[in-house]
């Protein structure tokens, strides 16, 4: 049998979720072919497979599939479609209804084969498999020097991923992993996890990215990890997404991650509001934002927060706030400017639709969004929202600094302007990021 496996988007990445199943399936002798749309131009022979399936990660992957599946399903009315991966589940009647067969969620490797190979799949079960990990096939996709790069001062790395962990034991409201997921977590055994970094590493990567949703969610595992990742290449460096409550908790960890080369931590902060954080239910405080920026500093690990800017609950002086907050504690060249304009997404499944008063605002599920719709209390919101994005999107090259200079304008547009402390505070340290824009 032939197999494609298609992936549309992954925040610049070199497709992890084609790369893990391609092993399984070209360890049982199928003809496995992997094609990253995002840096691949579309290829008619795609539909002449025996079974298409594409990887469904996230909000943007799924909506740049549909066009792709369509295109598929015209080209070869009989192709075998599937989809597999977090937003797979939460749009199966979508997906159904557009012509897709199968339909698989997370933990999705041995589930695929079984279709692949003509197996009857196993009954959904209430507890999530638990799979033996083997080491990812990467040989059919494109070279990591194609993806993002690392930006370190004027030098650039070159960047690979891969994840120690998958799923997160957190339920917090807002995120899309819950409904799938439901406060489960798998991970990778350490030496599978190396094996992938270091034939990386022979592939020219010179940093890392561990892509977990939470890299403590087992930190036994994540200690483990990054030793064994050390001791196998030495002087690579790494980034990794931990939970604002995890580096409080484990504050005296994060100089481990420092020796063993860790240049950034990525933190879901989301606001600096204690309603909104409550409502999201994160399990930090604005307070213990401010405490874990402070440990990581005083760790030598710089803190790169990301944010939903925009929620159902954000007024004008709300974001003026939330603006200030960044530059008092010394983070404009900490946060991407998309950062500055992301609004809440409320998927199918989300626990955001327990709440009551969020009810009243959301309207009939958008099957062509794949989301509820939802307005702001304040209306004039909905323009400051419009204006952060444009901004965002004219200066994809300009500097964190200048973007934000001018998003400050516009957000006190109307007011006296007042004065920020990122145009006269030098900035603390170089912090290195990625160069793709972020999006969910």
């Amino acid at each position: 049998m032939s197999v494609v496996l298609i992936s549309t988007y992954e925040l610049g990445r070199q497709p992890f979720g084609l790369a893990s199943p391609a092993a399984w399936l070209a360890g049982a002798g199928l003809d496995v072919r992997c094609v990253d749309l995002s840096r691949q131009p579309f290829d008619p022979e795609y539909a002449e497979a025996d079974l298409v399936a594409f990887h469904l990660p996230m909000h943007t992957a799924t909506r740049l599939a549909v066009p792709v599946i369509a295109r598929i399903r015209r080209l070869n009315p009989d192709v075998e479609l599937c989809c597999y991966g977090l937003y797979a589940p939460l749009n199966d009647g979508f997906l159904r209804s557009i012509g897709v067969s199968h339909i698989l969620g997370v933990e999705f490797e041995a589930d695929l084969l079984r279709l692949a190979s003509g197996c009857p799949l196993m009954p959904a079960a209430q507890c999530l498999p638990r799979l033996e990990f083997i080491n990812p096939l990467r040989a059919s996709l494109p070279p990591l020097t194609r993806y993002a790069t690392l930006q370190q001062g004027t030098t650039r790395r070159i960047v690979g991923y891969t994840e120690a962990s998958r799923g997160c034991k957190h339920t917090c409201r807002h995120c899309p992993i819950v409904p799938v997921y439901g406060g489960q977590f798998r991970v990778v055994p350490p030496e599978v996890v190396a094996a992938d970094v270091a034939a990386q590493v022979e592939a020219g990567a010179e940093h890392i990215t561990f892509g977990d949703p939470d890299f403590f969610n087992g930190v036994g595992h994540a200690r483990r990890v990054v030793e064994t990742v050390a001791r196998r290449c030495p002087g690579l460096t790494y980034d990794a997404t931990i939970k604002v409550e995890h580096l409080l908790e484990h504050a005296d960890i994060l100089p481990e991650l420092r020796d063993t080369g860790c240049l950034f931590i990525t933190s879901a902060v989301e606001s600096f509001d204690d309603m909104v954080l409550q409502r999201l239910e994160k399990g930090h405080t604005r307070h213990d934002v401010e405490r874990a920026v402070d440990v990581c500093r005083r760790a030598g690990v710089p803190l790169v927060p990301t944010f939903i800017a925009f929620t159902p609950w954000t007024t004008c002086d709300a974001y003026r706030n939330f603006l200030f907050e960044i530059d008092r504690l010394e983070l404009v060249d900490h946060v991407a400017p998309i950062q500055l304009a992301i609004r809440l997404l409320v998927t199918a499944g989300s626990r955001l639709l327990e709440l009551g008063e969020l009810r009243s605002r959301v309207g009939t599920y958008d099957e062509a969004r794949l989301l509820y719709p939802w307005r702001y209390a304040d209306e004039r919101v909905e323009q400051l929202a419009e204006d952060i994005g444009a901004i965002v999107g004219r200066h994809l090259t300009a500097s964190r600094r200048t973007i934000f200079k001018e998003i400050w304008a516009r957000a006190h547009a109307g007011t006296t302007v007042p004065p920020f402390r990122c145009s006269v505070v030098k900035q603390r340290v170089e912090v290195p990021y990625l160069n793709e824009p972020w999006y969910c």
